[in-house]
């Protein structure tokens, strides 16, 4: 009781590895399919990044834009990975749901900073003040927004009982990446959408970012 499906395999595995020469061992039924998905992740991973990516760049009609935001996707998802691994717990398929909650959420609070820059540009601001104050003027929101989530996790993570592993696996993935990706968020979202700016106009696609920002204020 109190353990995920993943940590009993694990324990199961290193129980099996001290079995004599010639005796093995294989999973089949719910097991089985587990262990498959385990081995299905990386390429989940980049799926999901991929449709973020798109969602992105359709929500800002750019393509080079987004790239800001998905900067923010390592950040976001270390946050998981160290909650994950102080608490002892494993990269088993719950796990692995949290995992890809933290990077639809990274983006999230990056996406109300961003749009904001952008409304600031539009109204004559240079670049770096457009930074500095949207995050000024978001913190609160950004914050509050994402509190609120972190505590309405927070149950998942110090859940008991039976069943609990799975909680605990999805909650603290969750609740780590928020912690990160909130507070990392707000420091490193300005810098990554003035690098990305900036080398937009370096290539010569500083006239896409005018006729997006003219079609915006028409």
């Amino acid at each position: 009781p109190g353990r995920s499906s993943g940590e009993a395999m694990a324990a199961m595995e290193e129980f099996a590895s001290r079995l004599p020469h010639g005796i093995a061992f294989d999973w089949t039924g719910l097991s089985y399919q587990e262990r498959m998905a385990t081995n299905q992740a990386p390429l989940l991973y980049a799926f999901s990044i991929f449709v973020i990516f798109l969602c992105l760049a359709a929500l800002y009609e750019s393509w080079p834009i987004p790239i800001a935001n998905m900067l923010m996707l390592p950040l976001g998802v270390l946050g998981a990975t160290v909650a994950t691994w102080s608490r002892g717990l494993y990269n088993d398929v719950y796990f692995q749901i949290g995992f890809i909650t933290t990077m639809g959420l990274s983006t999230k609070n990056a996406i109300l900073i961003i749009q904001f820059i952008k409304e600031r540009l539009r109204h004559g601001e240079g670049l770096i003040e457009a930074a500095l104050g949207a995050v000024r003027v978001r913190f609160r929101p950004v914050a509050m927004t994402s509190l609120a989530f972190f505590f309405g996790v927070l149950p998942l993570a110090i859940a008991t009982g039976a069943g609990a592993g799975a909680e605990n696996a999805i909650g603290t993935a969750v609740c780590g990446g928020m912690i990160s990706a909130t507070f990392i968020d707000l420091f490193y979202i300005p810098l990554f959408f003035v690098l990305v700016y900036t080398w937009i106009r370096g290539k010569g696609s500083e006239g896409d970012i005018k006729k997006e920002q003219t079609k915006e204020a028409v």
